[in-house]
């Protein structure tokens, strides 16, 4: 007899896992199927967690190596321990992946070790990495693969020399000259973690400008800040092939004219796609749209009754926190609950230095729209804080409807963006206005006074500036 359980949720990332944590919170009996020795999916194990973890320590050389002195402490032959590096990232994504393993015994969740494939609604069949296989039944069904990777047509990656982001997270040495093909989130960190430990950082987009889905003037702004710290860019340039020469790899580029780029590591970085490889799907019959993503409707329902899907398998931005969003919603949507979620309220942020994080609207999206609507900027160089801190780099843009000045879209690119964009967000979720975060008392010396006073920039009326 097969087990049976109330939700049956196939992969456990963010969106997975949190989706299992809810159900089991609202006295579902649920159940967890992963193929992976560890919890917690790419983002714990092989994405924005060990990414982050790198960041952090690459900043903190750079610190020590070039921003140290002026603040009086002198740090002398500053050399890099890789090993240690590694090392810490590893015990990081160790610790957290224990974590959820441990809110998966709290809360009574079975996790189903094996690839599960749907071979008829309501039925998973488990098989383990020795082969063996399980059949378990559920009354709702949860699809939560998340995504992987998107290939560059012709070019094989060996996570070597031509690396993927996992790739790019376990590199043993700091590669003299990397080229990262894509200007997007996950190029532009990982370029900055080996640009900042001793690499020539070269970035090829095929665009004429990064980050593509952020507000332009934050891309612009960003590519000047990173052109500064040493990084390349060569927009508007395709990679046509990779091959070999001199011990290392030459990139056979098209751009205004064609070029050869000499490089020890290549990261293709250029998108990422559904992984929905050996789910079982086309033999259920679960329909599939534009860039192999799941359809479902505004409750997460496939077409198939009984079997669900979230996260980066179906529409909506390939980010965690959506996914663990839309795993919370549709938990209790399967109690009896009529949650949703607003996907005009969902930030965005690249962990590079500085920051930068997004939510709501873009100028170009407002203006493509026809939406009438007022600007209002401010420069973490006139920020107290930021000041004090010696990271005076960017802004905070704060776009508001003109008639009714309901906050649209909030930009910001300095110091702690990512942070900062929560309070944008909770103001993009209650429909707040600017003039509602501008008369909203903000403690002094804060880098959140700069949200403040660009709010207050919407109405012409800044303070420190």
């Amino acid at each position: 007899m097969a087990d049976r359980y109330d939700v049956v949720i196939i992969g456990a990332g963010p969106g997975g896992y949190v989706a299992a944590i809810r159900a089991a919170q609202l006295g579902l009996k649920t159940a967890c199927v992963e193929s992976r020795g560890s919890l917690g999916g790419t983002c714990l194990n092989i994405g924005c967690i060990p990414s982050k973890a790198l960041l952090q320590s690459s900043e903190k050389f750079a610190e020590a190596k070039h921003s140290l002195a002026e603040h009086g402490v002198k740090v002398d032959d500053v050399s890099l321990d890789l090993g240690t590096m590694m090392g810490r990232k590893d015990k990081v994504v160790t610790t957290l992946t224990r974590g959820v393993e441990f809110l998966f015994r709290k809360n009574k969740i079975d996790w189903v070790k094996g690839k599960g494939r749907i071979s008829a609604p309501g039925r998973i069949v488990v098989t383990s990495s020795d082969g063996a296989t399980r059949e378990v039944e559920a009354t709702s069904t949860i699809i939560a693969t998340g995504s992987e990777s998107t290939p560059l047509p012709g070019i094989d990656i060996d996570e070597r020399r031509i690396v993927s982001s996992t790739g790019a997270l376990s590199l043993d040495r700091v590669p003299d000259r990397l080229t990262v093909i894509g200007g997007g989130y996950i190029g532009l960190e990982l370029g900055s973690v080996w640009q900042r430990l001793g690499a020539k950082v070269t970035v090829v987009e095929v665009l004429d400008h990064i980050v593509p889905n952020m507000d332009r003037e934050l891309g612009a702004a960003l590519q000047r800040v990173l052109t500064r710290s040493g990084i390349e860019f060569k927009l508007g340039t395709k990679v046509v092939d990779i091959g070999e020469a001199n011990d290392g790899l030459s990139l056979e580029l098209d751009g205004t004219a064609p070029q050869t780029l000499a490089a020890d590591v290549v990261l293709v970085s250029i998108g990422r796609h559904p992984y929905t490889d050996g789910l079982g799907l086309e033999a259920v019959g679960v329909a599939r749209g534009e860039h192999g993503r799941i359809t479902v409707d505004d409750g997460f329902a496939t077409n198939i009754p009984g079997i669900y899907a979230i996260g980066d398998v179906i529409r909506g931005p390939m980010l965690e926190h959506k996914a663990a969003e839309e795993g919370i919603a549709l938990a209790e949507r399967l109690s009896g609950q009529k949650t949703t979620v607003d996907y005009d309220a969902i930030p965005a942020v690249i962990y590079t230095w500085p920051e930068v994080a997004s939510v709501g609207e873009t100028e170009e999206e407002l203006k493509a729209a026809a939406i009438l609507y007022r600007t209002g900027k401010f420069p973490f160089t006139a920020n107290p804080r930021a000041r004090t801190n010696g990271c005076t780099e960017g802004f905070v843009k704060i776009l508001a409807e003109r008639e009714t000045d309901r906050v649209l879209g909030v930009h910001i690119i300095g110091p702690d963006a990512g942070t900062l964009i929560a309070e944008a967000t909770l103001a993009k979720e209650f429909g707040a206005s600017a003039e509602d975060i501008a008369r909203t008392c903000h403690a002094h010396p804060t880098l959140n006074e700069a949200v403040k006073e660009a709010a207050l920039a919407v109405d012409g009326r800044a303070i420190h500036i």
